[in-house]
């Protein structure tokens, strides 16, 4: 796989990702622009999907979102789920200028809140040729409640509030970890499967990765609703894969959206858990989606 370092101008905020190209690669090739999900930067197995796609003749174009790993951006460490989608939209403009690219045969690859993203890429961007999500946000209030107990879910909402107030009076943004280790400290991912997946995969290949967020980034989770632009998409061919034990962005929730999307469409159902899509269950679901791209951006 060639690599090539880039920067995407998202209107006035640098970029900074990867263009990947097969090694051998001659003429326009089609396209996938892959993000990460919630908190995550790129070099979090973003390369090893690139990689398999590159292997299938794709090209990928990787990048950090604003405030995040190597991009720019402020406030740093604020995941804005609706700026995010905009920059997703500002890298498809950004790799359809490119004389290596088909600009017809552009794809969109998401996992976990990119995934999210993603549907909602695809159900507004007539641009994107076809779609993979993995592990996607569904509804970030329904996944919050199943997340959050109910009597702390009040707590958490005076805190957003508080937050609002300092902010308004001139203070700083407010930040949370994004996981810990011990159940009594709030942070925005409190599964069991999050702390060692995001702390080790950091200490192994992402130092760049910080455990903090603002806040109002989990205000704004809450506020998000991906799943509600499903059946939007169509008829642009979608891809779902969901992983069966995902309690992170819980697969019940992915299944019942899958329902409500339109044709052309596919569901992988996967075992494990969330995290299981970058390490047991890699193969199987970077294959799904290699093989979807191939077969709508190749044809």
């Amino acid at each position: 796989m060639l690599r090539q370092d880039i920067q995407i101008n998202a209107e006035g905020t640098l970029l900074r990702g990867w263009l990947c190209l097969p090694d051998d690669f001659t003429g326009a090739l089609p396209a996938v622009v892959m993000s990460h999900g919630f908190s995550a930067v790129k070099e979090m197995f973003l390369d090893d999907f690139a990689r398999a796609f590159t292997d299938a003749g794709l090209a990928a174009v990787v990048f950090d979102h604003r405030g995040f790993g190597a991009s720019d951006g402020s406030p740093r460490q604020e995941i804005d789920p609706v700026q995010q989608v905009r920059d997703t939209r500002h890298a498809i403009t950004w790799t359809a200028t490119r004389p290596e690219i088909d600009a017809q045969r552009i794809g969109v690859w998401g996992s976990s809140y990119s995934g999210g993203h993603a549907l909602v890429v695809a159900a507004l961007d007539r641009r994107v040729a076809c779609v993979a999500a993995q592990a996607p946000l569904i509804d970030g209030l329904a996944n919050v409640r199943r997340l959050v107990r109910a009597d702390l879910l009040g707590g958490l909402r005076a805190m957003c509030d508080a937050d609002r107030a300092a902010r308004f009076a001139g203070a700083e943004p407010l930040c949370i970890p994004v996981v810990s280790n011990d159940p009594a400290v709030p942070c925005a991912l409190p599964t069991t499967d999050s702390w060692p997946w995001f702390t080790a995969t950091a200490a192994e290949r992402a130092p760049a990765w910080r455990n903090q967020i603002t806040l109002r980034s989990f205000e704004m989770l809450m506020e998000y609703t991906p799943g509600a632009l499903i059946d939007r998409i169509g008829p642009t061919p979608l891809l779902l894969i969901v992983a069966r034990d995902d309690h992170l962005a819980v697969a019940d929730l992915a299944l019942q959206a899958y329902e409500q999307a339109r044709e052309p469409k596919r569901l992988v159902l996967l075992p494990g858990g969330h995290f299981d899509v970058y390490g047991a269950q890699f193969a199987a679901a970077s294959g799904a989606a290699r093989d979807w791209f191939v077969q709508h951006l190749r044809g």
